[in-house]
């Protein structure tokens, strides 16, 4: 066990991208969507929401990346980014997002529950977040429930 003093710390600033992807339970009408961040540098998940695409699922991301002190945000041009991040931190554009949209092919082929033309679908809202969650989980974490 190293003493405290022998405990080398190093503290980077965090730019994120951050999106939602749509999916939906039952029928189409019934819209579901994966709130998620990611690392801009190394393309690691810091947090994810499973809601309604509305301001207050944002909102629930947000609080989950505080403590990562975000410097940067790189998004599309959703309203909610607009409305929720500081201008001088937030960055809007297809250049820098392109990570999170690969994640989103890499989600959408591996669950089909994601695909947007399929049998597959979730009948119930919780199975439906409790398979997108165990996945993320899983690969993006490396737990194993």
């Amino acid at each position: 066990m190293k003493h405290p003093e022998q405990i080398e710390v190093k503290l980077e600033r965090v730019e994120a991208e951050v999106d939602e992807m749509w999916s939906y339970v039952g029928r189409k009408s019934e819209q579901r969507w994966l709130w998620h961040a990611i690392d801009h540098t190394s393309g690691k998940v810091l947090a994810y929401v499973l809601d309604r695409r509305e301001d207050q699922a944002f909102l629930r991301l947000k609080a989950l990346l505080k403590p990562f002190g975000i410097t940067k945000y790189y998004t599309d041009n959703a309203g909610t980014y607009h409305r929720h991040l500081p201008e001088k931190n937030h960055e809007v554009g297809k250049r820098n997002t392109q990570k999170i949209e690969r994640k989103h092919l890499t989600l959408r082929t591996r669950i089909k529950r994601l695909v947007r033309k399929t049998i597959c679908f979730s009948k119930l809202t919780k199975m439906h977040d409790i398979v997108i969650g165990l996945f993320i989980n899983r690969y993006e974490f490396g737990i194993v429930i």
